[in-house]
């Protein structure tokens, strides 16, 4: 079910939050783990059973990791450390291998059966449940912070149950820690306050993704029908602009949402974007870019691993392993790897050379990065290697055909898309949310959200809808 659907808007939400309003607190949980359920059961009829048996699964396992048998008060404190341990391999384990099975089995067997010549391995051909990589990492951070001791008491079944599915966050993120809404779980109060600011929040992302994400998307669609190796150059530049705000505005606008409906529900859902492309460098663009995402790494993998503290070496070891797995967390193709090599370059570049001082520059450093993020989204969005080489080629005027889509059709998208485009522009810089936080409870702001709420629901009703692009990770 998206959020930018009728369905969800005129139909799932009002029922459920009237039923979340009405019951006495202490079975709030249990109506958010129901309708999580049902949020993701529609669109996942049978992907909602693996689910509910990962939830199982993780629960029983955290449950023994804090398991206290009878045992001499010598032994106590080691044997709890190499139970917690053993615990946490199986669940490593078994939630790594149902993402590998579901995601990644495919590509490894079809590159294996590639370099053998063969049909060694067999290809599944399973499709990838909505939210896997998402609810897997959150699962996975809930573990290592029982084993670490972050968490120093597990909660309930339905509570926790809840937490993974948490239908704001559980199909693209936030990537949300236990600790940060442990609190809320076990209590929260609901505020009226709490439901207009969440419901302001939810409304912008909305327009963000459809009134923005989807329109801008059209352009990037419409050049790609015309063919990867046909372009002028200034159309491929234009092409990967579109996709770059397309992408931008997609996964803000439902992180927004997101934040906004977890307000509702009395919960502080965190902030995944702080305006990336108003970087001065790619290591600040990344720092900006999928908050939540960059902080798991940080924390559960580049900071095991030894972070920048064991020499340069092995830092730059470090940062081509996060990558590695940033890379492949996006999607088990090529262009994935190929998009994980290159920005692995760009990164260990900078930090070694000219990164710091970019940062420090006011101007140059932004045209750096909004110069190379569109490549980067490119390599991104065609997963198709023959294809991508021949775009690339057009972006920087090497053409394997004749131009076909050439400087005329380039000034029509322009006149069609000039409007839509500096309309992006203005809202991919930092002024409008500062705006919006500022004047968000004035008679005008509110009147703007009503208006975009009212063109978002137009749009929905007679235009195609374009599912979220992180849907697909």
């Amino acid at each position: 079910m998206l959020f930018s659907s009728v369905e969800f808007l005129f139909r799932f939400l009002p029922v459920f939050m009237l039923l979340y309003l009405i019951v006495p607190a202490k079975y709030r949980n249990f109506v958010l783990l129901a309708g999580s359920l049902v949020f993701y059961g529609v669109g996942e009829p049978y992907f909602v059973l693996l689910l509910i048996f990962s939830v199982v699964v993780n629960y029983g396992i955290s449950k023994y990791m804090f398991w206290e048998p009878a045992a001499p008060i010598q032994n106590r404190v080691q044997r709890r450390v190499k139970r917690r341990r053993a615990a946490l391999i199986i669940s490593l384990v078994f939630d790594f291998s149902l993402l590998f099975l579901f995601k990644y089995w495919d590509f490894a067997a079809g590159t294996v059966n590639q370099l053998a010549g063969s049909e060694l391995i067999p290809v599944l051909a399973l499709t990838l449940p909505l939210g896997i990589s998402f609810y897997t990492f959150q699962m996975v951070s809930y573990q290592v912070d029982c084993y670490r001791g972050v968490i120093e008491k597990p909660p309930g079944f339905v509570p926790f149950a809840a937490y993974v599915s948490m239908f704001p966050q559980l199909i693209a993120g936030p990537i949300v820690r236990y600790d940060e809404v442990a609190d809320r779980m076990c209590g929260r109060r609901m505020r009226i306050r709490n439901l207009e600011n969440g419901l302001k929040l939810f409304t912008l992302g909305l327009g963000l993704k459809v009134l923005l994400a989807n329109q801008i998307g059209t352009l990037w669609n419409t050049i790609m029908t015309a063919g990867a190796g046909n372009l002028h150059p200034g159309v491929a530049w234009l092409g990967a602009a579109a996709y770059s705000f397309q992408i931008y505005f997609d996964f803000w606008g439902y992180s927004v949402m997101a934040m906004g409906l977890g307000k509702m529900l009395g919960f502080r859902i965190p902030q995944n974007f702080d305006s990336p492309y108003a970087s001065r460098s790619i290591s600040e663009f990344w720092r900006r870019w999928h908050i939540t995402l960059g902080r798991w790494f940080r924390e559960y993998v580049y900071f095991p691993l030894g972070g920048s503290h064991k020499g340069r070496l092995r830092t730059i070891c470090n940062v081509f392993i996060v990558w590695g797995f940033t890379g492949l967390w996006h999607g088990a193709d090529w262009n994935f790897v190929l998009w994980w090599l290159l920005f692995f370059l760009l990164l260990t570049i900078e930090k070694n050379s000219y990164g710091k001082w970019m940062e420090r520059t006011k101007i140059l450093g932004r045209l750096y990065t909004l110069a190379v993020i569109p490549i980067t989204w490119v390599v991104f969005a065609i997963s198709d290697m023959k294809q991508l080489a021949a775009y690339l080629g057009n972006m920087f005027g090497v053409q394997q055909t004749g131009v076909m889509v050439g400087v005329t059709q380039l000034l029509r998208y322009l006149q069609e898309y000039g409007v839509l485009l500096a309309v992006c522009i203005l809202f991919a810089t930092p002024f409008p949310i500062r705006w919006y936080n500022k004047w968000k409870d004035r008679w005008f702001a509110v009147l703007m959200l009503a208006v975009i709420f009212w063109f978002s629901v137009h749009e929905i009703m007679v235009g195609s809808n374009n599912p979220f692009l992180y849907f697909r990770f």
